[in-house]
């Protein structure tokens, strides 16, 4: 019996990152010397035990071999006779196609060593086309490492893997578990152009591939068109270090784009209300998780306004201030609220392509949303005689307190 760790626990090692966690493989052992030495089976598609003390995963070295479609379309062997290189053979990149024994030595078949000195995502061998995952795996390894280019036979691949439709065959929840993870990555504005480059990005997402060639409006980006204005809001999106439902808004804020009419560009007039069935749909068909559709949909409807902040129509209005924090429900989900301001923050710097970009409104959306949150619903309540009106009388409570905390911010306006 002898063990190796592989896969990405090398890779970091070698590249100088930490590592989280690592993946063991055994070659010569059978699945009963694994129980005799204590390891306990996990494995339902193929043996993978945990050690007894550490509980790591150990796998028994394998072979798989295509037999249906899509991710799970594999039947595995494993026997004391598969050796180390026939089990990274399988695997998906280069670079995550090495091993090292308790004696040091690296062990590397398929030169990804050279390739992450090089900064290359490269294929193992053909039967990365097997496994449409592995496209949106390397999307995200891109991610990861944004200085990182696709070989070129690896994008063929990908490419060719695409028009046979193999990608059409992914599973929603997988599909969303590769996206989420990509879109936390450092970069994740380059998972977008990998996929696009190879043709995934218009099967997979094809409301957020419609936005490439849709112009945007020249005063706040003339050299990019509204996709490459979503690759700069990610980029920002990153650099501030957003959650994942920040993250997922900032993604989906612009679908509408993609449905205005040419005639109306680069205007983008309603593109709020266009884009709302467009991301319903997507969080549909991927399954996204209720908090990133939720903050999704209110920055999509609402981060116009937030951008403006209460100037509708050449005048000032503290009315739109208190309308935009009621729909969020800010009084108690105040949370929510400063991710959504979050996001319109990265917005507004992927306009103007700069990641330090001031946005004053934040701060007045911030002491609004205090000055609302800070009215005593309750003392209002119990004043009201007519308890009809405490609704109202509430409202226009909130607009008093709203429009007092904001005067010295807009004065100068």
């Amino acid at each position: 019996m002898q063990i190796y760790t592989v896969g990405g626990a090398i890779r970091d090692e070698l590249l100088g990152r930490p590592v989280s966690d690592r993946d063991y493989v055994v070659v010569g052992a059978t699945p009963e010397a694994m129980l005799a030495a204590g390891f306990r089976p996990v494995g339902k598609d193929f043996p993978v035990f945990l050690h007894p003390r550490t509980q790591e995963e150990y796998a028994l070295a394998r072979t798989e071999r295509k037999s249906g479609h899509g991710y799970h379309g594999f039947t595995f062997h494993t026997a004391p006779d598969v050796s180390l290189e026939e089990d990274l053979a399988r695997r998906d990149l280069t670079i995550n196609a090495m091993a090292r024994g308790d004696d040091g030595v690296l062990v590397d078949p398929f030169k990804g060593r050279a390739d992450l000195e090089a900064r290359v995502l490269r294929h193992v061998g053909p039967a990365f086309a097997e496994d449409p995952v592995r496209i949106l795996r390397l999307a995200r390894f891109a991610a990861r490492f944004g200085d990182f280019q696709v070989a070129p036979e690896t994008l063929a691949l990908m490419r060719r893997m695409v028009a046979e439709g193999e990608v059409d065959h992914l599973v929603a929840e997988r599909v969303w578990q590769e996206l989420a993870r990509g879109l936390m990555e450092d970069y994740p504005e380059r998972m977008l152009e990998v996929l696009r480059e190879c043709g995934a990005l218009a099967r997979l997402l094809p409301e957020v591939a419609a936005l490439f060639g849709v112009p945007q409006r020249p005063e706040f980006h003339p050299e990019v068109d509204t996709g490459a204005h979503l690759l700069l809001v990610l980029q920002a999106a990153a650099a501030m270090d957003l959650s994942l439902p920040a993250r997922f808004a900032a993604l989906t804020h612009d679908l509408g784009k993609g449905l205005t009419p040419a005639a109306e560009w680069p205007r983008h007039r309603d593109h709020e209300a266009r884009g709302e069935p467009l991301l319903l749909a997507l969080c549909e068909r991927l399954r996204v998780p209720v908090d990133c559709r939720e903050l999704a949909r209110l920055v999509m409807l609402l981060h116009g306004h937030v951008h403006r902040a209460g100037w509708e129509e050449g005048q000032w209005q503290p009315l739109v201030l208190v309308q935009v924090l009621e729909r969020c429900d800010v009084q108690r989900r105040p949370e929510r609220f400063e991710e959504l301001l979050l996001a319109c923050v990265a917005d507004h710097r992927g306009r103007l392509g700069s990641a330090a970009a001031p946005y004053p409104q934040q701060a007045l959306w911030q002491a609004a949303a205090a000055a609302f949150r800070s009215v005593d619903g309750g003392a209002i309540a119990r004043a009201c005689a007519d308890k009809t009106r405490i609704p109202e009388a509430l409202h226009q409570a909130r607009l008093a307190a709203v429009s007092a905390a904001v005067a010295p911010l807009t004065a100068s306006d």
